[in-house]
């Protein structure tokens, strides 16, 4: 979501006469899009900012700007360092905004007047799409409140795009040669909105449905996905819509049942087990081929407060039964204004290390075994990369292989045979 932000940004900063830097020490304005979501993120403003000063001797009229998710805590300590602290969601008045000498603006992100005034307005802005993948937001925001997460508080309440202006904007991404479309949310399943006055209101299966109608050689991505909103409806959509790429990012965060009610996740482990295994078996009877293997990862935090060994055991269970392609593991970061913040942060780095250790051991072997399949195998891949001399794209179950060939194949789809397996990837040769 933030880079597609910062596409939007780009867009809006080339409209009123900026050009983009080849490196730092030449910009008259750097604008750091930031996350408020992780500690790191955090802390990785701070090193940035240290070369600030130096940049503004050499040249005096150089601008800063601080924009994206931050929690009102971060923006204040950022203040002095900063020209413009702007929320994203005002990125249409940036234009009138950067006149000023300075300017600082700390909103309740979820207040009625901020939301009336700004809601969802900065989407309707054309992004400069770079390449071949393109990133569109159906919705922005969050209503769910996990006790971990500062979303719902930095980005607002959920709202969704209408249906007919996504639609347009894929098709006229699509006439222009685009190769992939990934739907961004931070629940995207829970995406409804009105198509046309007369009409049904229309849910994330039916702009799946819609979405995979349009003509064209393309693949539709999606992330990311809350287990609650995972309805069958929208399991058995995503299996028979041939564009909707077989990799799905399904987040448990736990699989301790206690850990998960205390994350306000409002699922049971059992239940979300059941929700994989229901995924798999219907992508084995819609799919053919390699396709019947549904792609799944996962979200997971290690160390949220209280979180016992025996609490910790039941996600190293979980992990084991799942056999999970990939899972983005986390260490529990305490973030203000969320509930979790008022709880005893009582799990020790080095466990939380040592969690996090544990877990990634067990995704590398059933990463591998699940890649194996694929060895002797032909995919579609599509070209995203020239580096170190080596060719490097994703299948469409999301997996990234290696293989010798020319650069001009980058944004093509090719067909690779696969020759080796690794955990976190493939060897091919292409056809």
């Amino acid at each position: 979501m933030n880079e597609s932000d910062s596409e939007r940004i780009t867009s809006v900063l080339e409209k009123v006469g900026y050009r983009a830097a080849s490196k730092e020490s030449e910009a008259d304005l750097i604008v750091l899009n930031m996350c408020s979501v992780r500690q790191s993120a955090v802390d990785r403003i701070y090193g940035r900012i240290k070369n600030f000063a130096k940049l503004k001797v050499r040249n005096p009229e150089l601008k800063t700007i601080l924009t994206g998710c931050i929690l009102k805590s971060d923006l204040k300590k950022f203040e002095n360092h900063f020209d413009y602290i702007l929320p994203i969601k005002t990125l249409p008045f940036w234009q009138n905004l950067l006149k000023k000498e300075k300017f600082f603006y700390y909103p309740d992100s979820r207040s009625p007047e901020f939301c009336q005034k700004f809601d969802s307005n900065y989407l309707k802005i054309k992004p400069v799409c770079s390449n071949f993948s393109a990133l569109i937001p159906i919705s922005t925001g969050c209503n769910n409140f996990c006790s971990f997460c500062v979303v719902p508080y930095v980005r607002g309440p959920e709202i969704c795009r209408p249906a007919n202006e996504i639609l347009n904007e894929v098709k006229n991404l699509i006439k222009r040669g685009f190769k992939e479309i990934w739907l961004l949310g931070q629940n995207v399943n829970s995406y409804k909105s009105e198509l046309m006055a007369k009409e049904q209101n229309t849910d994330f299966v039916r702009l799946l449905k819609m979405i995979n109608e349009i003509p064209g050689d393309f693949w539709i991505r999606f992330t990311s996905s809350h287990p609650k909103d995972f309805s069958d409806s929208l399991v058995e959509t995503i299996a028979k819509c041939k564009k909707v790429t077989s990799y799905i990012n399904l987040p448990v965060q736990s699989g301790d049942n206690i850990i998960l009610k205390k994350m306000n996740r409002s699922y049971t482990a059992e239940k979300y087990k059941k929700l994989v295994k229901k995924t798999r078996d219907s992508f084995n009877k819609n799919r053919e081929g390699l396709e019947k293997e549904v792609a799944i990862s996962t979200d997971v935090i290690v160390g949220f407060p209280g979180e016992t060994k025996k609490q910790f055991e039941n996600t190293v269970k979980l992990f084991k039964e799942m056999k999970f392609d990939m899972a983005y593991i986390a260490e529990y970061s305490p973030r203000p204004q969320t509930t979790a913040f008022k709880l005893k942060d009582d799990v020790p780095k080095e466990e939380k290390e040592r969690r996090k250790k544990i877990l990634t051991e067990i995704l590398k072997e059933t990463a591998l075994e699940n890649n194996k399949k694929y060895v002797g195998k032909t995919v579609d891949v599509l070209t995203e990369e020239n580096k170190n001399e080596f060719l490097f794209g994703k299948t469409r179950a999301y997996k990234t292989v290696r293989f010798k060939g020319p650069s001009t194949l980058i944004g093509k789809f090719v067909k690779v045979k696969i020759i080796s397996a690794l955990p976190w990837g493939l060897k091919g040769e292409i056809l």
